[in-house]
């Protein structure tokens, strides 16, 4: 049922608008008239509210997370039944979702991400004092408020999920369920941990490790695949952050962390110092599901009798969590007696199978015993090379030890599949990748180095760490592929070092290449960081040679100057755009400066059109005006001769700048001198300036007239 804005509930809760749906719930916002502030209002879908014993799991949860009370945690008010609505009434955080913050910045800073996980973790933490553990902790769950302060929400509904909401719930959460909870086992503290990981995981490398088609696969991945660490999505990952992310996602709980304390104090490490190797790693165990036998079965079994089934221990061998009712000496007598008596009558038929296979195996092991001793004192089998009998006995040694042990075999410059596969048929290995780095030897995907190393005897079913190989860190660049011969000299090198190369430029005289360009270069092939050498033509052998000045960052006025005092002449010109040269200055030239060239040569450049938003505006302004010079000289003054000029002054980048807009000319007094240009060109971003008619001679500014500059698409 939805509620519509304006609704009341209990004639307190006004109901403002809806703000989500869920898979169980619908979220509205509301006004609490009695204590004039808003709320959030979570109401349990219609569909769940003809299940009593849900309604029922799903109030006690409710008001088991009532009682919490952290910063990191989103406050519940109350829990209400209102005929066939059954709601939770908390505290509205205004901002978003950290799943909605992934989505918009691809992924968190390492600070951010510590900061955010240590906030979520705390909260999380003060739940679990409480015995109340989440059960679907995921970036969606956790919402951030407009002060930063980030919020754990949902405390109490994972919980209360039965076997009716089971699909709807794991649609939403798969990609952060814990290995026990897809299999449907049991879930502690450290199924939160688990999915915290996850959450971590997704912070810091943008995306969740297991993606799939359904949620099938997604659950089976999080049981069977090992999980790829995020530095192999973000290399900026730190290896303390990332060894708290793998600690916290380990497939068997007892790998990971014991309690989110651990969490806490190895993110605030990591925080200090990010590169540090402080998580210290549970005890590997093996992969076999082990059951502990206690002091009473193994006296049943020494006893002969049968080891009675516990019916609070489930059947991976862990003990349920269930209330068991105190003694009061009222238990029925009959009862005891009669499973004494079936104890101590019924033989395991079983424990009888094993104790004899055991003992055939004693008899075996001790008749080989006998052999060989024999064999050695009689000279029974000296016939055979002592080779041979080295080699049987290694065989038999390899046979004993592959009962628990394996030797470890060599998957170095394998491909990274082949060398699980290989691992896993060795003895049901795991291989785990503790590391990508740059190899120039070692393809990208192979193995680089293993951890046990070749021929280490290890437990059946352990651990190998690998480093995977990322390739080359620089890939071989062809050169021959650029171009070079048919460039000048300076855009050759521009090129190179656009390829991130050193370029060594060195000169030589040419009959047939044209001054500026390319001979040759070496070597043809180069990576990152190394030296290419770039042959220039200087031309022919120069008859009066002249030497190249350096015009990059003049003007243009200044740059036609210098290479005319020189003997050079100003040859094509250029515009780019630049983001460090300014507008109108030279940003490169044909010739290389220093290089010889005879006299007369014309010199190609590039001036720069400013940046690329200069270049997309240029601010003009406009005047038309004249003036009258018998304002200053007086009536009667046609015989009295002034020389102006009219000059436009800007400030500019805290400079006056000042630009002749009319070259000096002579007027008599009686003449009127008009002021008035079009399309007058200022500086860019600069919206005043001033115009001013000047006396050449003196120096002085007879008039001046302000003017306001517009920017104006460039054609």
């Amino acid at each position: 049922m939805i509620l519509r804005p304006g609704t009341f509930l209990q004639d307190r809760y006004e109901i403002l608008e809806q703000i989500g749906s869920g898979g169980m719930s619908d979220v509205y916002k509301a006004l609490c008239h009695k204590l004039n502030r808003p709320v959030a209002i979570k109401v349990l879908k219609e569909e769940f509210s003809s299940d009593s014993g849900f309604v029922s799991k799903f109030k006690m949860e409710a008001q088991s997370a009532a009682c919490l009370s952290h910063p990191n945690i989103v406050n519940i008010y109350d829990v209400v039944d209102e005929g066939d609505l059954h709601y939770i009434v908390m505290e509205l955080i205004e901002g978003i979702t950290l799943k909605n913050y992934i989505s918009k910045k691809g992924c968190l800073e390492v600070k951010e991400a510590i900061g955010a996980a240590i906030s979520v973790a705390q909260g999380i933490a003060a739940a679990h004092e409480q015995g109340i553990i989440h059960r679907d902790i995921k970036p969606q769950n956790i919402i951030i408020a407009r002060d930063g302060k980030l919020k754990v929400a949902d405390f109490g509904i994972a919980r209360a999920a039965s076997s009716q909401t089971l699909n709807a719930t794991a649609v939403g959460s798969v990609h952060y369920i814990s290995p026990e909870q897809a299999r449907g086992g049991y879930s502690d503290v450290r199924s939160d941990i688990y999915s915290l990981g996850i959450t971590m995981y997704e912070m810091v490398a943008g995306r969740v490790p297991f993606q799939g088609d359904n949620t099938v696969t997604v659950a089976l991945a999080h049981l069977e695949d090992p999980i790829t660490p995020p530095s192999f999505y973000n290399e900026s990952i730190p290896v303390g952050l990332e060894n708290i992310i793998l600690k916290c996602t380990e497939k068997k709980p007892e790998y990971r962390y014991g309690s989110m304390h651990e969490v806490i104090t190895d993110l605030r490490k990591a925080l200090v110092n990010p590169d540090g190797d402080f998580v210290q790693y549970n005890s590997q165990v093996d992969d076999s599901q082990t059951v502990v036998i206690g002091k009473p079965e193994l006296e049943q079994i020494r006893s002969g009798r049968k080891v009675q089934a516990d019916p609070s221990v489930n059947r991976n061998g862990i003990r349920k969590q269930e209330q068991r009712p105190e003694r009061n000496g009222n238990a029925p007598a009959g009862g005891s007696r009669t499973r004494r008596q079936e104890s101590e009558d019924d033989i395991n038929p079983r424990i009888e199978k094993l104790l004899t296979a055991a003992g055939v195996v004693v008899a075996i092991i001790i008749v080989i015993v006998l052999i060989i001793v024999f064999s050695k004192v009689s000279g029974l089998f000296r016939s055979g090379s002592s080779k041979e009998s080295e080699s049987a006995l290694e065989t038999s040694a390899e046979e004993t030890l592959s009962d628990k042990k394996v030797k470890m075999p060599d998957v170095l410059g394998l491909a990274a599949d082949i060398a699980e596969q290989k691992l896993k048929d060795s003895g049901g290995l795991y291989m785990k990748t503790s590391d990508y780095v740059y190899d120039d030897t070692v393809d990208e995907g192979d193995v680089v180095s293993q951890k046990p190393s070749e021929g280490t005897v290890v437990d059946k079913y352990s651990a190998v760490y690998v480093v995977i190989s990322k390739g080359p860190e620089h890939a071989t660049i062809d050169l021959t592929q650029l171009g070079l011969e048919k460039m000048d000299a300076a855009s050759a090198k521009t090129a190179l070092e656009d390829k991130g190369l050193v370029v060594n430029v060195e000169q030589k005289n040419s009959d047939t290449v044209t001054a500026g360009y390319v001979i040759s270069f070496s070597p043809s092939e180069a990576k990152e960081g190394e030296t290419v050498t770039l042959v220039s033509s200087s031309g022919p052998v120069l008859v009066n040679p002249v030497t190249v000045p350096d015009i990059s960052g003049q003007t243009q006025e200044v740059a036609i100057e210098m290479l005319a005092d020189v003997g050079l002449v100003q040859g094509t010109v250029t515009e780019a755009t630049s983001e460090t040269v300014a507008m109108g200055s030279v940003i490169s030239q044909s010739v290389t400066a220093g290089s010889q060239v005879e006299s007369g040569t014309a010199v190609n450049y590039v001036i720069s059109s400013g940046t690329a938003q200069q270049a997309k505006y240029k601010y003009l302004a406009s005047i038309d005006k004249s003036y009258s010079l018998q304002n200053i000289i007086g009536p009667g003054s046609g015989s009295t001769q002034l020389t102006l000029k009219i000059q436009l002054r800007q400030w500019v980048n805290g400079k006056d700048e000042v630009r002749e807009l009319m070259g000096p000319v002579t007027m008599t007094g009686d003449q009127l001198l008009p002021v008035s240009f079009k399309n007058i060109e200022g500086a860019y971003g600069v919206t005043n300036g001033t115009v001013e008619i000047v006396n050449v001679e003196t120096g002085d500014v007879i008039n001046s007239y302000s003017i306001t500059f517009i920017p104006v698409p460039q054609s």
